[in-house]
C-alpha cells in the first residue's frame, strides 16, 4: 500500500499541526508546504527493488562521509556525536527528535551520494526479524575494513576524533552548553568518559559502558547469524506492535495509555524515578538495539555500536529508526481516521512540547541548522517524504484502539516480597485469548541496578513458580523482556526506578484456567528475573498495574 500526501489523512495531519502553529503564532517548517501535494521522496521497505537501490546510494554516501576530515560536520563519526550529545530516550520527544536527526542525515546522503531521489529505506523487523543481507556488504556493516583506520583500537579512534571533537566543544554557544550541562556534560571530559566507558565515581573503566567499539566487534550479529534472538523477535511481533499502536493519547501520565514515553521539562533531562517507557520505545526500539549490539550474548561487554549512544556508527541505526518513524506515521493515520488527537493535550503541555528547542542538527550544506523547535519536525512534511509499503494490515489491526477509547481502569497491584500481584476481573481471561480484543497492557516498575552492575534486560514473568529463575521465549510464564537502552553513565544516571508499558501476550490464557479465585477474579503475579546472559541476581518488581478495557 502506498501512502502519499494526497491521502486525506496526511492532509488532516498537516492541518492539525498547522492549526496549532497558527493559534500560537509559531511559524514552523513542518507546516510550511502544500499539504495536498504528493511527497517528493519515498521511503521504501529495504527488501524492495527500490529499497535496494537506495541502499547502494546510502553506501556511496557513507564512503564520502568516512573520507571527510574529522572536523567536518558531515564526517561519519562527527555526525554520530550529535546523537550522543543530544538524543532523548525515555521521554516524549523521542519520536520528534529522531525524525529531525534522520531527516537531516537523509538530506546529507542525498547530496553526497549524487542520488537526488534518495530516501532512507526502512527495515520492517516485524515482517523480517533478521538483519537484511545487504547490510553486511561493504561499508553498510561497521565491521568492514573501511572503518579500521579509525576504529581499529581505542588509541587510533582517540587520535583521530578527540582533537576535532574538543575543538567543536570549544566552539559551542552558551545555550548549547546549558543543554549539555543539563544532560550531565559539564565539561568535555565528562563527554569523553562516555566514549571510553570510564566511570568517574568508581574510578574504573566499564567495558559495557563504552560508546566506542573496536571494528571487529562493532556489530554482534553477522551474515551467518543474522536473525534476532527469540526474545527480540517477541518484542517486534505483530501483537507487540498492535499494542504499541493502540493508545489513543499522544501522551498520558499512565504509560499504558500513552503512545509516547515520559513527559519531561526538556528533551535533555536525565532519566529519573518518573521515567516511563511506552510500548514501542521500550520493546522493539530498545530490544533491537541491544540484540544487534550483543547485550545478553556477550555480557558484560564490550558491546557493539548499537547498544550505546554512538549507535549511529552502525549504518543499520537509520533503517531501524526509519521504521520507528513509520510506526509513528501509522499511529497518526489511525488517530485521524478515528477523529482523535495526534498531538499532546492542548494548552501549556502542547506549547511546551512544540516549542522545545533542538540546537545540534546539521544541514545538508554542512551548516548548523540553528535552533529548531519540535513543531518543525512533527509532520513528515518537514523533509517532504512519505512511506511506501506494508501498512494497510497494521492500520486495520490498530483500529482495535477504537474499543480502547472508552472508559478503562488501571488496576494496581499489591507488593508481596519481590513480586506484585494484580487481581483482575474474571472477564479478562476471555480477553487474553480473543484475537479481536484490545490489547491488555501492564505497567511494570523495576529499579535498574546501581554502581558497577551492568544488567540491562529483565524478563517479566507472570504466575511463575518460585523456583523459576530463567525462561526462554516459549515459556508459558514469559511475558516479555524489558530493556534499557544505553549504559548507566555517570553524567546521565539511569540507576532509578523505571516503569515499562508491557503488553500481555495472548498465550497467557493458557495458564488462566485455574487462576480465578472464589469471586471470579484473576490473579496475575509479576516477577522479574535477569534475562538471558545477564548476571543471576534477584530484581524485585517495585510496582505493577494492568489497564483493563471493558
Amino acid at each position: 500500500m502506498r501512502y502519499t500526501r494526497r491521502d486525506f489523512l496526511a492532509t488532516a495531519a498537516s492541518a492539525s499541526v498547522a492549526s496549532w502553529a497558527s493559534s500560537t503564532a509559531f511559524a514552523g517548517g513542518a507546516t510550511g508546504t502544500d499539504a495536498t501535494a504528493a511527497a517528493t521522496f519515498h521511503r521504501y521497505n529495504v527488501n524492495t527493488p527500490q529499497g535496494q537501490r537506495m541502499l547502494a546510494s546510502y553506501a556511496r554516501g557513507i564512503q564520502k562521509m568516512l573520507a571527510l576530515p574529522a572536523d567536518h560536520p558531515h564526517n561519519w563519526f562527527r555526525n554520530a556525536f550529535v546523537h550522543l550529545m543530544d538524543c532523548p530516550h525515555g521521554n516524549w520527544w523521542f519520536y520528534v527528535w529522531h525524525r529531525g536527526y534522520v531527516g537531516y542525515f537523509e538530506q546529507t546522503i542525498r547530496m553526497l551520494s549524487g542520488d537526488p531521489q534518495f530516501a532512507m529505506p526502512y527495515w520492517d523487523w516485524t515482517s523480517q526479524p533478521e538483519i537484511p543481507a545487504a547490510l553486511f556488504d561493504g561499508v553498510l556493516s561497521p565491521t568492514d575494513p573501511a572503518y579500521a583506520p579509525y576504529t581499529g583500537n581505542l588509541a587510533r579512534f582517540t587520535s583521530f576524533i578527540q582533537p576535532a571533537l574538543q575543538q567543536y566543544w570549544n566552539s559551542l554557544d552558551t545555550q548549547q552548553r546549558q543543554q549539555l550541562a543539563a544532560r550531565g556534560y559539564a565539561d568535555f571530559g565528562a563527554l569523553w568518559n562516555d566514549v571510553t566507558g570510564y566511570n568517574a565515581d568508581a574510578k574504573t573503566g566499564i567495558s559495557g559502558n563504552a560508546g566506542y567499539s573496536i571494528t571487529c566487534g562493532a556489530r554482534y550479529l553477522w551474515r551467518q547469524n543474522a536473525r534476532l534472538d527469540a526474545k527480540t523477535a517477541a518484542a517486534v511481533s505483530p501483537d507487540t506492535i498492535h499494542a504499541g499502536l493502540s493508545p489513543v493519547d499522544f501522551y498520558n501520565s499512565d504509560v499504558s495509555r500513552s503512545f509516547t514515553s515520559s513527559r519531561t521539562a526538556s528533551h535533555v533531562d536525565s532519566p529519573d524515578k518518573n521515567t516511563q517507557f511506552s510500548v514501542l520505545e521500550g520493546f522493539p526500539h530498545n530490544k533491537v538495539h541491544n540484540c544487534i549490539g550483543g547485550v545478553g550474548a556477550i555480557d558484560p561487554g564490550p558491546y557493539g555500536n548499537m547498544t550505546n549512544f554512538l549507535s549511529p556508527l552502525d549504518p543499520i541505526f537509520y533503517l531501524h529508526h526509519a521504521n520507528m518513524d513509520r510506526l509513528w506515521d501509522v499511529w497518526t493515520r489511525k488517530q485521524l481516521a478515528q477523529g482523535l488527537q495526534i498531538m499532546p493535550p492542548p494548552g501549556q503541555a502542547r506549547d511546551a512540547f512544540m516549542t522545545e528547542p533542538f540546537r545540534f542538527f546539521v544541514q545538508a550544506d554542512g551548516r548548523f541548522a540553528g535552533t529548531k523547535r519540535a513543531a518543525d519536525f512533527f509532520s513528515t512534511q518537514a523533509f517532504d517524504y512519505d512511506y511506501v509499503g506494508e501498512g494497510a494490515g497494521v492500520l486495520q489491526s490498530a483500529a482495535l484502539a477504537v474499543k480502547a477509547a472508552g472508559p478503562a481502569t488501571l488496576v494496581r497491584g499489591k507488593r508481596r516480597g519481590a513480586a506484585v500481584s494484580v487481581s483482575l476481573p474474571g472477564t479478562v481471561r476471555g480477553q487474553l485469548g480473543a484475537t479481536a480484543a484490545p490489547a491488555l497492557i501492564a505497567e511494570v516498575t523495576v529499579e535498574r541496578p546501581h554502581g558497577l552492575h551492568n544488567t540491562r534486560e529483565f524478563d517479566v514473568l507472570v504466575n511463575a513458580p518460585a523456583g523459576v529463575e530463567t525462561v526462554d521465549a516459549n515459556s508459558p510464564y514469559y511475558v516479555g523482556t524489558v530493556s534499557f537502552f544505553g549504559p548507566p553513565m555517570t553524567g546521565m544516571d539511569h540507576s532509578h526506578p523505571t516503569t515499562f508499558a508491557v503488553p500481555l501476550p495472548q498465550r497467557l490464557n493458557l495458564l488462566k484456567a485455574g487462576a480465578a479465585d472464589a469471586s471470579g477474579s484473576t490473579a496475575l503475579e509479576f516477577r522479574l528475573v535477569a534475562s538471558t546472559g545477564q548476571a543471576a541476581e534477584a530484581f524485585p518488581v517495585l510496582d505493577a498495574a494492568v489497564l483493563v478495557v471493558p
